[in-house]
């Protein structure tokens, strides 16, 4: 039986909504689910996002931390240009 610690999303990324929604897609297409948290106050306020409190959050589930901070790591080098 799963707990609630086994499938506890994990932050891979904080940033502006643009970077987190490019990062979504990059992950979607490794066949990793992920989650934009706060994308509104992103949107809204973007001038908080720099790490800042209304910061867009992107979120994958525990067992694909490791692959999604790899390509992550990856995006933040500019890899992906």
């Amino acid at each position: 039986m799963a707990t609630h610690k086994d499938t506890e999303p994990k932050l891979v990324f904080t940033g502006q909504a643009w970077e987190a929604e490019m990062l979504k897609n990059i992950l979607e297409t490794e066949g990793i689910s992920a989650y934009i948290n706060n994308e509104a106050t992103g949107n809204m306020f973007p001038f908080l996002t720099t790490p800042g409190m209304g910061a867009v959050k992107l979120v994958v589930a525990k067992e694909d931390f490791e692959k999604a901070k790899a390509l992550v790591s990856e995006f933040e080098k500019g890899r992906f240009d």
